[in-house]
């Protein structure tokens, strides 16, 4: 019975985003990987990662806030506030950590940006890549598409779940109805 357990958790695996550790990789306990997670805050990452405001000890939460450059006249500027959250739930039971993504967007006008026009929100698992360039001359003089703006969901759930993996526990995400 285990072993279909263990296949059934499998697929449920490949359909969702569910990883899991390495064989062999002897899983942490549940101090030792919030401990992991805190640490991932760092200049290199443009992430927060903090427990959370409620008593319970095995939440977490991961928070980036990005301003996207504006675009339009001075007068009727458009720039876009995003928030993205990950809330983590950590499992010791099962040696898991359960995941879910939460997003708002807020598009503000004027320069300096000050009135709302457009607000979002998102919960889930989120995967979402946008991205800003422009067109200058390289040093050959041929014209080439230069990225100045790149905003990647998985530039901060990437670090989140390797850290998961490392310490030997399963990174399960999950929807916004399971949660």
């Amino acid at each position: 019975m285990g072993s279909l357990r263990n296949k059934i958790d499998h697929f449920r695996g490949m359909m969702s985003n569910t990883k899991y550790p390495d064989s062999g990789v002897t899983p942490l306990s549940a101090a030792e990987v919030r401990d992991a997670l805190l640490v991932i805050n760092s200049p290199d990452v443009p992430i927060s990662v903090r427990g959370s405001f409620r008593s319970d000890a095995a939440l977490l939460l991961a928070e980036w806030r990005v301003w996207e450059p504006a675009w339009g006249s001075s007068r009727s500027s458009k720039q876009l506030e995003r928030k993205f959250h990950v809330w983590m739930r950590l499992d010791p039971m099962r040696h898991e950590v359960q995941s879910i993504d939460e997003q708002w967007k807020v598009t503000w006008v004027g320069d300096p940006p000050k009135f709302a026009v457009s607000r979002e929100h998102g919960r889930g698992q989120i995967f979402e890549v946008s991205w800003r360039g422009r067109y200058e001359r390289g040093p050959d003089g041929r014209r080439r598409k230069v990225e100045t703006f790149r905003f990647d969901t998985r530039l901060m759930k990437n670090p989140l779940r390797d850290a998961v993996l490392a310490a030997g526990w399963t990174w399960r995400g999950v929807g916004k109805n399971e949660w």
